[in-house]
């Protein structure tokens, strides 16, 4: 009853093949190792996410420590060549700018920079938080780098 026809090319429980303890031992060690790299992948990732939006706030904060505001403009409004037509950015003009982010402005001369994190905000949105130690002070500088095009504002948060 519980053979089957061996005519068929069937065969019997009799018949299965011998357990290949190294066999299963290697298609065991094969599994661990794809989910291991499958979640260092998946957490490398997860860990980079805002890199590209936390570059951007770096190379900015790195030009206001050289005192470059001009470049450091350009950064913000990601328009390198932004002084060929300054027209196009009278909503926060250079001179604006320098009052906010130059030696008189909320963070004076900036001396030292470090990079504290970075966040998108809850339920999502545009851009990223990036915050920043600024010489050594207890309150955090929070700039917005949106995703779409690398400009920078202030930070709604």
């Amino acid at each position: 009853m519980y053979a089957i026809n061996y005519a068929m090319g069937s065969m019997t429980l009799l018949d299965a093949k011998v357990y290949d303890e190294a066999r299963a031992k290697r298609r065991r060690l094969i599994i661990i190792a794809v989910c291991v790299g499958v979640a260092l992948v998946a957490g490398t990732i997860w860990y980079l996410r805002n890199w590209p939006e936390e570059r951007v706030a770096e190379h900015f904060f790195s030009d206001l420590q050289k005192q470059n505001y001009e470049g450091a403009y350009g950064v913000w409004m990601h328009d390198p060549q932004w002084k060929q037509h300054p027209e196009k950015y009278a909503q926060y003009p250079y001179k604006e700018f320098y009052n906010d982010w130059g030696p008189g402005g909320e963070w004076g001369v900036i001396k030292s920079v470090e990079l504290y994190g970075s966040a998108v905000p809850r339920g999502g949105g545009s851009g990223v938080v990036v915050e920043f130690v600024i010489n050594d002070r207890a309150e955090h500088c929070r700039v917005w780098v949106e995703k779409s095009d690398k400009t920078m504002t202030f930070s709604p948060y």
